[in-house]
């Protein structure tokens, strides 16, 4: 018998019971119910078990996975498939592009035809993509492989987070959002880990394939749990696809992503600059569309009145700068110390775990500080992360190239411990408020600006980082990267007091 979990309201100063549905909400219906229930049903909200919530974080897992586990993987995917920086990075941009793009819409269809089944098919199709990369005979071909798997991504992730809030209430729902962001973070560092493993390993001569020929058993195993343990819900009064927006949106985070992430390797064409120059009109005919809709009635792709929610857009303002810093950090370290130290995938990897066990401490002491401190506990974070990247950068600067990994665990460790007071903590703080009806919406928008924040830090201090290496050689590169990567570390403390005063 599967214990659930506690449903108990929670009393907060100015919200009650966040999200939990009110006399004038109806719950989300299961999956015996039609999709658009009326205000009169009676019929209570699905609750999420333990076995459930493994479940779909386990699902959230594998996409937060496969956009860093390329990262060590690279000079032996270079080797095989005699790639090229150019289509390298399309390796990587490829993904995160297509994953940024769809996420919105990906929360928008679970919200229309019911988040469990969306999660079931977005499992199915990422094990199909992923044996695609595994077996892909050439480098183009794994191109256009992880450009769908970054689509199945974008099918899955927002149905976490959507289930999350519609099957729980309460601290169980702040609990459950926690360890989303725990997940989050730990999967992010455990990708690079395991990826250095499955190179090095070389598993039946698979070699760099192993990385993407994981994911089916993963993904096979979480579709069969899935099926056991994972309640459908969905809105209520599910909304028709906004056409418009969507293809906005998608031109805008095309037009600012991809120049960044392949104009240097392509060398600055013509193309890239156009791009570059169209993405803020792009932006600004996306929130005019959605501006518009909401005001007549529509159905926008990302409402602005969520975006008014205090608590989604301070969260949101916060993930963007923190998640730049995060994804350009991971990738930056992951090519130095195996270009630059000659680290192995395996040492490559390995140099990580302490900062992952870190996040894995502080993510777990999170609750527990925000209940004492507030948002200073996100703002503490900041600084602790803050102070390991100094640390870093100066056990770089003065111990290169004589640096093994247990040099390096001090500074990764403090880094790691400042980011789990920070992601898990943000990403609770994000979905506190939205209603159980625009849960796979308010999901959608959280996964976006997190994977776009992710891709743009590795266009922008991944290029700086690169751009700097042929000149000045890459200890000097490296430093000089953690180092603007404290102006990121910045605006989350500037940020963080913008924050809402109490915290779930």
């Amino acid at each position: 018998m599967e214990h659930t979990l506690p449903s108990r309201a929670e009393v907060l100063p100015r919200v009650t019971r966040i999200g939990a549905p009110g006399p004038t909400e109806p719950s989300p219906a299961t999956s015996s119910g039609p999709a658009g229930a009326s205000s009169g049903s009676k019929a209570s909200a699905p609750a999420l078990s333990t076995l459930g919530l493994l479940t779909v974080l386990l699902g959230a897992a594998l996409p937060m996975v496969d956009f860093f586990i390329v990262n060590v993987a690279l000079p032996t995917i270079d080797r095989d498939l005699d790639a090229g920086p150019a289509v390298l990075e399309m390796v990587v941009a490829g993904y995160g592009v297509a994953y940024a793009v769809l996420l919105v819409l990906g929360g928008r269809l679970g919200d229309m035809f019911g988040r469990r089944n969306l999660f079931l098919w977005g499992l199915a199709a990422f094990a199909v993509t992923s044996l695609a990369c595994g077996i892909a005979p050439s480098a183009w071909t794994l191109v256009g492989a992880r450009v769908a798997q970054g689509a199945a991504s974008a099918l899955l992730l927002p149905q976490v987070l959507a289930t999350i809030q519609s099957a729980t209430s309460g601290s169980s729902r702040g609990k459950a959002l926690s360890y989303y962001g725990a997940t989050a973070g730990i999967s992010s560092v455990v990708g690079q880990v395991l990826g250095g493993v499955l190179v090095s390993a070389n598993i039946a001569g698979s070699g760099w394939r192993a990385i993407f020929l994981v994911n089916v058993p993963i993904a096979a195993l979480a579709l069969v749990l899935a099926l056991r343990s994972v309640p459908e819900t969905r809105s209520p009064r599910p909304a028709r696809i906004d056409r418009s927006g969507t293809v906005l949106l998608g031109v805008t985070l095309i037009a600012l992503l991809l120049p960044l992430t392949e104009g240097r390797a392509a060398g600055w064409p013509l193309w890239s600059w156009v791009l570059l120059a169209l993405s803020p009109f792009g932006a600004a005919a996306f929130i005019a569309v959605e501006r518009h809709g909401e005001r007549t009635g529509g159905s926008p792709l990302l409402p602005p009145s969520l975006v008014r929610i205090h608590s989604v857009r301070s969260g949101l303002l916060l993930i963007l700068p923190f998640c730049m810093g995060f994804g350009g950090f991971m990738f930056v370290l992951a090519v130095a110390m195996q270009d630059g130290l000659h680290f192995g995938p395996l040492a490559a990897g390995g140099a990580l775990v302490p900062l992952c066990a870190a996040f894995f401490i502080a993510s777990l002491l999170g609750p527990r500080a925000v209940a004492r401190y507030g948002r200073r506990t996100v703002t503490w974070g900041s600084l602790i992360q803050g102070a390991g990247l100094l640390v870093l950068a100066g056990t770089f600067g003065w111990g290169w190239p004589h640096i093994g990994i247990w040099a390096l665990a001090p500074s990764m460790a403090l880094a790691g411990f400042g980011q789990g007071f920070v992601l898990p903590v943000v990403f609770r703080i994000v979905l506190s408020e939205v209603p159980p009806a625009q849960a796979g919406v308010g999901g959608g928008a959280m996964a976006t600006t997190q994977q776009a924040s992710l891709a743009l830090g590795v266009a922008t201090l991944g290029t700086l980082f690169l751009t700097l290496s042929t000149s000045v050689g890459i200890r000097d590169a490296l430093v000089w990267t953690l180092l603007a990567q404290l102006v990121t570390v910045a605006a989350t403390v500037a940020l963080s007091v913008r924050l809402p005063r109490a915290l779930v």
